[in-house]
């Protein structure tokens, strides 16, 4: 399937049911850009070029638009990903979720922080690295771990990278899953 609108992109992760944004020699994953069927940046060209200019923001947009349809997060390994829903209840969901109580110290203060409100990517590193003395790059690993083990998800509808508990977003997942921890 050659990819050329979102409308494509949506039938394209509704038929594989999860791929990465970008390619990866360390997944075997097919990624949403590899099957999109628009020009790379040519040589002398400003920008991105058409392709990306295309990819970046469906990450976006995608689950922002089909909210029931299509999940976006991390997987094991950090790749970030679009999903089918139905894929991610009934198959994802089971083998990905770990309890926050399960992380490191450094994931699970960030998730208070995010329990209690949301809070952009940038500003919520800020906290944490003043709070705790983490690095950058610690807080980085914590978020991305919370992602991965479906505590946390990135809120569609925001303009900068702003984090939920997964919980508030799907919470017809959560409850076929998890008991009593929120």
């Amino acid at each position: 399937m050659k990819i050329k609108t979102m409308e494509d992109a949506r039938r394209f992760v509704q038929t594989v049911k999860v791929c990465t944004i970008f390619p990866s020699e360390k997944t075997e994953l097919t990624s949403l850009y590899e099957q999109v069927d628009l020009p790379e940046k040519q040589p002398g060209e400003s920008g991105w070029g058409q392709r990306m200019e295309a990819v970046w923001p469906w990450k976006n947009q995608l689950p922002a638009a089909y909210p029931n349809e299509i999940y976006y997060g991390k997987i094991k390994g950090g790749f970030a990903v679009l999903m089918d829903m139905a894929y991610l209840e009934k198959t994802h969901f089971k083998s990905a979720y770990r309890p926050v109580a399960s992380l490191n110290s450094l994931a699970q203060q960030t998730f208070e922080r995010i329990r209690v409100e949301p809070w952009t990517t940038t500003e919520l590193r800020q906290e944490m690295v003043q709070l705790t003395g983490c690095s950058k790059s610690q807080f980085d690993t914590a978020l991305k771990n919370l992602q991965i083990s479906l505590n946390i998800v990135r809120d569609c509808e925001a303009e900068q990278d702003t984090w939920l508990p997964f919980w508030e977003v799907y919470s017809e997942v959560w409850n076929k899953y998890v008991k009593e921890e929120s």
